[in-house]
Formats: C-alpha cells, structure tokens, sequence
C-alpha cells in the first residue's frame, strides 16, 4: 500500500514508514521524529503534510541562510575563538570558503577587502 493519497500528500509521518514492521517497540529516535513531525512539520495539525507545509520546510521564510553560512565558516575557521577571522584563518581553510556560497563560490576572495 502507497504512503501517498491521490493528491500527493503524505498520508502519515515520516516516521511512520520506518516503524518496527514486527510490532516490537518504537526506537527512540522514532519516537522523536514523531514529535518534530506533530510540532514542526505538520502546520495544520491534519497528520500529514501537504504542498505548503513541505515547501515551508525545505525553504522556511524565517531562515535566514547567509547568516547561518557566515556562522558556519566562522565556526569552523575560528582558531583562536576571538569571533574574528584572520587572513591565515581563511586560507588554512581557503576549501570551504571557496565551495561557499557566503563568498560566492570563492570570487570574493579574490577582491581586497579592509575586514581581512
């Protein structure tokens, strides 16, 4: 039987199609997963999810991903832990910030920049 219904929505969690098959009891992390599904996913509460409460989950307006990338490259590239980033910090991990988006793909650090 089809997790999906004729109109293409997702007729129960995403939990729900890796449950124990046997009828032994629920792993934890499924447990979990449900509760995320009831509290973030499913926005109407309906118990699935349909085109929009999708949508807002892979692209939610309220995500700001610049920021979140900038964080990323600072966490990661910060030796030293003072929230700055040094030029020698940049280019001892100048791989992710060139398959970064923050930089435009490594463009921007082509330019001269005061910052570094």
């Amino acid at each position: 039987q089809s997790k999906w219904d004729s109109s293409k929505t997702l007729i129960s969690s995403p939990a729900d199609m890796l449950a124990d098959e046997e009828g032994g009891p629920e792993p934890g992390w499924v447990t979990t997963e449900r509760e995320v599904f009831s509290d973030f996913h499913d926005l109407n509460k309906d118990g699935k999810m349909d085109k929009d409460e999708i949508l807002h989950w892979i692209l939610p307006q309220d995500y700001d991903y610049a920021l979140a990338e900038a964080r990323h490259l600072i966490y990661k590239s910060d030796v030293d832990m003072d929230d700055k980033l040094t030029k020698e910090e940049v280019l001892d991990n100048w791989n992710m910030f060139v398959g970064s988006q923050a930089t435009n793909y490594g463009s921007d650090l082509m330019r001269s920049h005061d910052e570094l």
